[in-house]
């Protein structure tokens, strides 16, 4: 959620700044501006009447008069009409004010712009599901569970165990506190991350319990400070998530549903970190470097995109994704992305800190990245590590972690 009390000092530069996005209304900040005015007006008509109320008990002496009594039932009614105008007003000026999604930064880019290459991009070979066979077995989960589960089998669990546990250790040992989060949530964990109102219709929800399954680590781990105020010596604090997690994939269709590259079920390794505004676009890069140490320790070939201003997600100011080069595909695909939030986040889950002389708590910056999507990393293991003996090459860094240091391609796909 945005600041009020920017959009009251500065409305032009904020107006100025959502145009970018291209997905805001020309007129939001005037309706909010204009429900903002409207509260005031009514605040300060009851403060007044308040006033007014506060002076004529004062002069009560002794029992109240007929016109005493009818004075104060006067005031009291008038009271309770502006009180509920007064309520109903903000809550419009709020609703607006919630609808609105996260100024984007100066440097966000107007269109999408490719930072840096990594790697031999342009092999080319056998998808993932004709070198894994049947052990990427789409059939059998889709008696289970429907189109678009799968059963991973055999010697990709043991690759898919060896990559979390590499790249939690990764992670550890940049700062980051390991975290198993719930992955059922209430609807305003979704709401504070900005997932609610901007993507309802990726997201499951358990109607019997009021709880949502989760997209994404982030919403947990977000949550996890929600409503407390940290000290600047605090900061910053960092959280790597590990978690299932569940999209409905609502309109997905083409090649991207062949496979295990975009499906309703699958884990991530996530990134989350809480700091001081002033170290926010620091720990963007920060964050992004991680990535990049994880796609090259991992050898898969890498572009990094500086994601267009619109096409950013409701809370994100800036987003950066690293593409991998999928040689089934032919393509750079996304595979792994990071956002700097801001106070967008922090300001909807009341997340605060108390910087150093400072005499009120402020509102603090919050950003996330994706270390491993498990899937999407293991469809690029098998794509680029496939060799002409038939066989699969695996990472040192995995083998070392525990991985077999070869698989056996499935024989004619």
């Amino acid at each position: 959620m945005l600041d009020l009390r920017l959009i009251r000092r500065d409305p032009d530069a904020v107006r100025s700044a959502l145009a970018r996005r291209g997905d805001v209304a020309a007129d939001a900040i005037d309706r909010l501006l204009a429900a903002d005015e409207r509260w005031r007006e009514l605040t300060t008509q009851l403060e007044t009447l308040q006033a007014e109320q506060n002076e004529a008990t004062r002069a009560l002496r002794g029992a109240p008069t007929d016109e005493q009594r009818a004075q104060l039932r006067t005031l009291s009614e008038r009271g309770r009409a502006l009180s509920d105008a007064q309520a109903g007003v903000a809550a419009e000026r709020d609703e607006l004010l919630r609808a609105l999604p996260n100024v984007p930064a100066a440097d966000a880019a107007p269109e999408d712009t490719v930072v840096r290459e990594w790697g031999a991009a342009g092999k080319s070979g056998r998808d993932h599901l004709e070198l894994a066979g049947e052990r990427i077995d789409m059939e059998r989960g889709a008696r289970l569970s429907g189109s678009r589960f799968a059963y991973l089998r055999g010697d990709l669990v043991l690759l898919e165990l060896a990559l979390v546990r590499w790249a939690m250790t990764q992670l550890v040992g940049a700062g980051f506190e390991p975290v198993i989060p719930p992955v059922l949530v209430r609807e305003h964990a979704l709401y504070g991350t900005g997932m609610l109102p901007d993507t309802e219709q990726q997201i499951y929800r358990l109607a019997d319990d009021d709880l949502y399954l989760v997209g994404t680590s982030e919403v947990a781990l977000a949550s996890l400070h929600a409503g407390e105020i940290l000290d600047a010596g605090e900061l910053p604090r960092r959280y790597a998530g590990f978690s299932p997690c569940f999209r409905r994939e609502a309109g997905a269709a083409g090649r991207d549903t062949r496979g295990i590259f975009r499906v309703h079920q699958f884990e991530k390794v996530e990134m989350f970190s809480f700091v001081a505004p002033e170290d926010s676009a620091d720990e963007h890069e920060r964050i992004l470097a991680l990535e990049e140490s994880i796609l090259q320790a991992l050898e898969i070939p890498y572009r990094v995109v500086n994601i267009a201003v619109n096409d950013l997600g409701a809370s994100a100011a800036k987003k950066y994704d690293c593409e991998a080069w999928l040689p089934g595909q032919g393509r750079y695909r996304e595979l792994t992305s990071c956002s700097n939030t801001t106070d967008f986040q922090a300001r909807r889950l009341e997340i605060r800190y108390r910087p150093r002389d400072a005499k009120k708590p402020e509102t603090l910056h919050t950003l996330n990245g994706t270390a491993v999507a498990v899937g999407r990393t293991l469809i690029a293991l098998l794509e680029n590590g496939q060799q002409d003996d038939g066989t699969i090459v695996i990472p040192p860094a995995l083998v070392a972690a525990g991985a077999p240091a070869t698989l056996a391609a499935a024989v004619g796909g």
